[in-house]
């Protein structure tokens, strides 16, 4: 018997995180659709439910009845099988994520997180690069050129960009104690940040946060790096021959990341459930409870960032975001890697390390720059006889 609490307690923090997820993917779909019309001046849904709260369960509830088709000319198996590789990579990864401190109950410290494993950001990394195999399965096996082309963009561009991703961490890695734990454990990450703003990983390693940040929106696929749906150009890309719950498994997926994407970023950079002492305030029940409601506020901020580039930035061009991801964020990353551990050893100082990566990622971002604008290509001259003449050209030789 002494071996029952041991087997509730993990499946308890299982069944609370999915369901959390799951609810958080209909708030998120609500919340884009009410963001995106108060950005652009409509209102959007608003007849089901107040305010239109019952719109995503309508939404699950239509899917859920639409006709599933399977197109002829499809491979049936991985065809099938796409939508879950996609989806499950994104469930499975928030194991790792510690969405607070802890709590007491019945006389047990319980840590508000499903598994603290001492390699938890390799994890992260490992299994997120997965969900690129539900997007190239998905175009493969849908025997489209349309669905084919948004599986090739979609897969250099997350490979691309898990390189910014991985190399994002590494200076914080490097400033993590690993006395308190493994320095690669989310939860020993959240800790040793502290609870004040001038603690947190995201002032010590900006340009780093910044391109971590901008590798995890290419990884969702989310504007301006959604290359892989591309509606104007792919007819919604990868998934084009899907329909019913197949289709709405892929954009579920999508939620997922973003949201997991969201607590990463919170957790190695924002100082996880800490807030200028708050999360200590109250008994071991409220603390913890107080730490949990820190940590949904700060991922629900990130979200609400989520919908906001969406809306603020247009969609690259396949080139750009090539070059942006090869010519920018790669060299920055590298050269934050170089100056804080260089910074640190020399110095011991977080400030240093910090006012050094700034101006680091200055220089770098100049340099680079400066080398694309001297190596453009000088525009094509025009021959005059090939020169339009306009009336205004016209009524000069008059």
């Amino acid at each position: 018997m002494e071996l029952l609490p041991d087997i509730i307690i993990p499946i308890i923090k299982i069944l609370f995180i999915a369901h959390l997820l799951i609810i958080g993917v209909m708030a998120m779909i609500w919340a884009e659709r009410r963001v995106s019309g108060w950005m652009q001046d409509r209102l959007g849904p608003n007849r089901v439910g107040p305010q239109g709260l019952l719109q995503p369960i309508a939404d699950g509830l239509k899917f859920m009845f639409k006709e599933d088709l399977i197109p002829n000319h499809v491979d049936k198996p991985l065809y099938v099988l796409a939508p879950a590789m996609l989806l499950v990579p994104a469930l499975i990864t928030v194991a790792v994520v510690p969405f607070g401190s802890s709590i007491e109950l019945f006389g047990e410290t319980i840590n508000l997180q499903i598994a603290d494993i001492n390699i938890g950001i390799l994890y992260v990394l490992a299994i997120t690069s997965l969900g690129v195999y539900g997007v190239v399965l998905g175009a493969w096996a849908s025997n489209n050129k349309y669905s084919l082309l948004g599986g090739l963009r979609s897969s250099a561009q997350m490979i691309s960009y898990e390189l910014t991703l991985g190399l994002g961490i590494i200076g914080v890695l490097m400033l993590t104690d690993s006395a308190t734990g493994s320095a690669l454990s989310l939860r020993t990450i959240a800790i040793e940040q502290g609870a004040y703003l001038w603690q947190w990983n995201f002032l010590i390693h900006f340009p780093a946060f910044l391109a971590f940040t901008t590798a995890m929106f290419a990884e969702t696929n989310r504007l301006p790096f959604d290359l892989a749906e591309a509606e104007q150009e792919l007819v919604a890309g990868y998934h084009t021959e899907y329909s019913s719950m197949k289709f709405a498994m892929f954009f579920m997926a999508e939620y997922m990341n973003m949201i997991v994407g969201s607590a990463v970023v919170v957790t190695l950079f924002l100082g996880g459930w800490h807030f200028f002492g708050l999360e200590n305030v109250g008994g071991p029940v409220w603390s913890g409870l107080i730490s949990f409601g820190i940590f949904f506020v700060k991922t629900a901020i990130f979200l609400f960032v989520f919908i906001w580039v969406r809306w603020t930035l247009p969609r690259f061009r396949y080139d750009q975001l090539m070059n942006f991801g090869w010519k920018f964020l790669l060299p920055i990353v590298l050269t934050s890697i170089v100056v804080t551990g260089t910074l640190w050893i020399t110095t011991g100082s977080r400030l240093v390390v910090g006012i050094g990566n700034v101006v680091a990622a200055f220089i770098v971002v100049s340099i680079v720059a400066g080398l694309l604008v001297m190596n453009k290509a000088p525009e094509p001259a025009i021959p005059d006889n090939d020169r339009q003449i306009t009336p205004s050209a016209l009524d000069a030789i008059e």
